[in-house]
């Protein structure tokens, strides 16, 4: 999972949207909304179809699921599931891009803690603040919070619902965009003095699973050989994490 930045819609567009959820949200006071049915109807319109071109956009050439990275992003997911929560069904910021498995696995399942959603939003947060990743299984699994020394509640809950440690296909991906970063490192490891820009390109042309703000920002600067980069290589490390923290806003 990676931080996904949010494009910015046309207003006319957002117009239309904005009066999509004004008709719903009568609809709803009035006890008459079919939230199937007019989602359904509005799927079909131009300025929900521009929505989805969006957020394909948003993913890349690949148009990957914004959940798991892993398979391709097919339809509008609703962060906040418009079932239960119907006042959001045409809000921009609570449309994602989602593949056919997560959005099975999610469906209208939304843990709350105190109202705020125990489940991440890749569109505003960056995942591997509540995320881990075993190098080793390849499993996506919750942070340990050494501060509140437990595990992140989001990350545990994100973990569950969308079964990132449970899906085998998913785990072979992530390990092998893993096993590929690794290589590019050591590779630059063998010159004197790897150029950052250089590194950070090439490593972002085969990130396929938003795994380097794990290696750079998380945990993963333990593990070699980002370990190894870390302390043989400290300016060009440095210039790296600069440039994840400006692209995931730190």
């Amino acid at each position: 999972m990676r931080r996904v930045i949010r494009a910015q819609l046309e207003e006319n567009v957002l117009g239309k949207l904005g009066q999509r959820q004004a008709q719903a949200n009568r609809k709803y006071a009035e006890r008459s909304l079919d939230i199937e049915q007019e989602w359904k109807t509005a799927r079909k319109t131009r300025p929900l179809q521009t929505v989805l071109v969006a957020l394909k956009g948003m993913m890349g050439a690949r148009e990957r699921c914004m959940y798991c990275l892993d398979s391709h992003g097919t339809d509008i997911e609703h962060f906040w599931p418009k079932t239960p929560y119907p006042e959001k069904m045409f809000v921009w910021p609570n449309l994602l891009l989602c593949c056919t498995e997560c959005g099975r696995l999610k469906g209208d399942r939304f843990p709350l803690a105190e109202d705020q959603p125990l489940l991440v939003d890749p569109t505003a947060e960056n995942p591997w603040l509540h995320l881990d990743f075993d190098p080793i299984t390849g499993n996506v699994v919750a942070r340990f919070d050494a501060q509140a020394n437990d595990w992140s509640p989001k990350g545990l809950k994100t973990v569950e619902v969308l079964q990132l440690d449970r899906r085998e296909a998913l785990a072979v991906g992530y390990r092998k965009t893993f096993l590929r970063l690794s290589a590019l490192i050591e590779q630059s490891l063998a010159t004197n003095a790897p150029n950052a820009a250089d590194l950070m390109t090439a490593l972002r042309e085969i990130d396929d699973h938003g795994l380097l703000d794990w290696c750079f920002l998380g945990s993963g600067k333990a593990v070699k050989p980002f370990s190894t980069l870390r302390k043989n290589h400290p300016q060009t490390w440095a210039e790296c994490v600069a440039v994840l923290e400006t692209s995931v806003g730190l």
